[in-house]
């Protein structure tokens, strides 16, 4: 029998390897599913899996099947983007008991409030007790590192910033208090959406040659009190209570080494690879 785009992208749970996942994000607690394990798990997979998109960017494929996130991500020890964070995560999740909804958000982070893109963004709803979550680790540079309370207008410790939920047309808006000022990250409603819909957003993000998976570099990694941040040459160190240290990349040689120390990410050996960060620096230079 022919194998179907939705067969492709199933995430079925019974593929999930809890102790590979639990040894890649350095957790060794309980197991049952509470709030506290929920958020020590949050936490730790922020700190531990960046988030990058080497594969868009290197023209290698995004595969959304649960085979292939655990490979990439759990014994190649790379990153990827929201889809990929996403539905690791969501599948860890139910596999140890936890009534989890995958939902998808309208990216506002640098845009007017009524900017209006596609759904191109994955998040998860988390039901404990009655009480709803949302967790999300796959937002780069300003992924959340503990879940929300699905709550509005209540300003929420993390971590790192504080982030709160507020109106938005009838929908849910998520902002992070970024040096004392409010900034929208994102909208989104409680639509349950599914694999095949992330596929479809995942496949015209990793393909369109106007996509800045496709066109630039990004990484992202949280650490305690710090985030990492690398757009194409320039990388952010941003302190949480602190001042941000900038620097810019000028060799292929640096975005190895800085990949590798800052994110904890090796480049695939992949033809081409050479060539696409030389890309990079040139398009830097001459802007």
């Amino acid at each position: 029998m022919a194998t179907t785009t939705a067969q492709r992208y199933d995430t079925d749970v019974r593929g999930v390897d809890l102790d590979a996942y639990f040894a890649r994000i350095h957790y060794s607690g309980d197991r049952t599913p509470t709030l506290d394990t929920l958020t020590r798990i949050h936490s730790l997979h922020a700190k531990h899996i960046p988030f990058e998109n080497l594969n868009p960017l290197l023209r290698i494929p995004v595969r959304l099947d649960l085979s292939s996130l655990s490979e990439k991500m759990l014994t190649q020890r790379r990153g990827g983007y929201c889809f990929e964070h996403n539905l690791l995560l969501k599948a860890v999740l139910e596999s140890l008991g936890y009534s989890v909804k995958g939902l998808a958000a309208r990216v506002l982070w640098g845009h007017p409030l009524d900017f209006i893109p596609a759904r191109s963004h994955m998040l998860l709803m988390v039901e404990i007790e009655s009480e709803r979550y949302i967790a999300d680790v796959g937002f780069g540079g300003m992924t959340l590192t503990k879940p929300l309370l699905l709550v509005k207008d209540v300003p929420q410790e993390t971590t790192h910033e504080r982030f709160r939920l507020v109106d938005h047309e009838d929908e849910y808006r998520l902002e992070a208090e970024i040096r004392g000022e409010w900034k929208a990250l994102y909208r989104f409603d409680l639509t349950q959406h599914y694999p095949i819909d992330y596929s479809v957003s995942s496949w015209y993000l990793s393909n369109n040659p106007e996509s800045h998976f496709v066109t630039g570099l990004v990484a992202a990694r949280v650490d305690d009190g710090v985030r990492h941040a690398l757009r194409n040459t320039e990388y952010s160190l941003h302190r949480v209570h602190g001042e941000t240290e900038k620097r810019t990349i000028t060799s292929v040689e640096e975005f190895a080494e800085l990949l590798e120390e800052a994110f904890h990410i090796e480049i695939p050996d992949v033809p081409g690879r050479i060539e696409t960060f030389e890309r990079i620096l040139k398009a830097a230079s001459a802007s």
